[in-house]
């Protein structure tokens, strides 16, 4: 095969990159090299330009579409095109259940643990305008400043002018800035010569209480035109309540920087979780769909089966959200979070709420001999606790497993959003006594390839 052939394909399955996979013909009639097409579904009969010739796949672009797919879905349009996020929106939402549901089984089986249960994706139902949280890259344009998202497995910026999974008022905002930036001659920076101003558009927002914060992210620490922009800004979107200057002047792929200074307004916002009000500061996780956020946590608090009489220990705790949604079935809750800024703010967040049995302290959640050095200090012994963690997508590591083994913690409820790493985990989690319970993937992120997954681990 050579690049620009036409082949015609019967699609048999989408991998989780949401590109359908199909495979040539031999002169036999065997089945041949196989062919990915992004945006082919699983029952599409198409043909295929090839634009890419590898040994071992090829990869194609639909050409024609001869007979759909029973799963197709042609109803939503999108005004990001090619920023590859929403791999899968030409599927069918129970079919794209259904894929998810396959991607946690399929893992689990891959690494020998067929016989682990893997429950129907749960889901709110809510497709559209989830996210509380965007980051928006900017470059210099043809015609000023543009507000984009990076296309797939690159740094090349896909401009856009909304995106279904976010609030549209975020889209406005973002071309407020870069209005304004055009017309006070504040340039884009570059990531090529390092030269320019403003590198992303970094916005949250509460969702029950309508509070939003912007941050720009600036290769400076300050511009002119400060006092002008929040005036500005305040007067044409009043929900927006705090704005921060994150300043990252390092060559680097990391969005933010390490310094934050405020330009206006408060210092965190609020929303209202699991009937908890939290404040969030802007470099604090706070899980990005609130709806889908609650449904994780009830399940999380069933699999945890709490008495009233347990100490729950919350490991990669962040700004306490897990833990204190559990306070009232705890006897304590000990929270351990590395950015201290979030132990601050979950500390606030315990008091806010009356809640007087959650104790916050600062710890390498990955640094298995500190984890719990500053903290039983201070606190005391958290022997016999039931363990919860929702470590980031590279999953936990080696020597925390082993310490919490050695630790003899009886119940650990892991909440992953990867469930490669998460099955990566559970393997060494069985290794060293532990049996792995049916597991119960969330879609937190619908129509993008993402999937939440919780599971409880028990002694045997």
């Amino acid at each position: 095969m050579q690049k620009n052939d036409i082949v015609t394909l019967q699609i048999e399955e989408i991998n989780n990159l949401g590109c359908g996979v199909g495979h040539l013909k031999n002169p036999d009639g065997s089945r041949g090299v196989v062919v990915f097409v992004a945006g082919a579904v699983t029952g599409d009969e198409l043909e295929a330009r090839i634009i890419k010739v590898n040994k071992s796949y090829l990869v194609g672009r639909i050409e024609r579409l001869l007979t759909p797919s029973p799963y197709r879905y042609d109803g939503e349009d999108c005004g990001a095109r090619g920023c590859g996020g929403c791999i899968y929106r030409h599927v069918k939402y129970d079919h794209e259940l259904d894929l998810k549901r396959d991607y946690v089984q399929s893992a689990f089986r891959k690494a020998g643990l067929a016989e682990v249960e893997v429950e129907a994706v749960r889901t709110t139902g809510q497709l559209t305008s989830y996210r509380n949280k965007a980051q928006y890259p900017v470059q210099n344009g043809k015609n000023g400043m543009e507000y984009g998202f990076f296309a797939g497995s690159s740094h090349r910026i896909v401009p856009v002018s909304a995106c279904l999974l976010q609030p549209a008022i975020f889209a406005e905002i973002a071309a407020f800035v870069c209005d304004f930036c055009d017309q006070n001659h504040i340039r884009a920076y570059d990531e090529t010569t390092g030269k320019g101003f403003l590198r992303h558009i970094y916005l949250r927002q509460g969702q029950n209480t309508g509070e939003i914060m912007l941050c720009l992210v600036a290769n400076g620490k300050g511009f002119a035109q400060e006092g002008l922009f929040t005036s500005k800004l305040s007067e044409k979107f009043p929900q927006i309540v705090s704005v921060y200057l994150n300043t990252n002047t390092k060559n680097t792929n990391v969005v933010l920087g390490n310094e934050y200074r405020l330009l206006y307004g408060k210092a965190q916002i609020e929303d209202v979780l699991c009937g908890k009000r939290f404040r969030i500061s802007p470099a604090a996780f706070y899980q990005v769909n609130h709806d889908a956020c609650e449904l994780l946590y009830g399940i999380a608090k069933e699999k945890a089966e709490l008495s009233g009489n347990e100490i729950l220990l919350d490991l990669y705790c962040g700004i306490g959200t897990i833990g204190l949604s559990m306070a009232d079935r705890a006897r304590e809750i000990v929270g351990i979070e590395i950015v201290e800024a979030a132990v601050e703010c979950a500390k606030e967040n315990a008091k806010r709420n009356g809640i007087e049995n959650a104790y916050f302290y600062c710890g390498d959640a990955s640094d298995a001999k500190k984890l719990l050095a500053n903290a039983e200090t201070l606190h005391g012994s958290v022997d016999g606790a039931t363990v919860i963690m929702d470590p980031p997508r590279k999953g936990s590591t080696p020597e925390l497993i082993e310490y919490l083994a050695a630790r003899n913690f009886q119940r650990i409820v892991y909440v992953s959003c990867n469930p490669d790493t998460l099955v990566r985990d559970c393997v060494l989690f069985r290794s060293l006594g532990y049996e792995i319970g049916t597991v119960t993937p969330v879609d937190m992120f619908p129509r993008t390839g993402h999937v939440e997954s919780v599971v409880c681990l028990t002694r045997k």
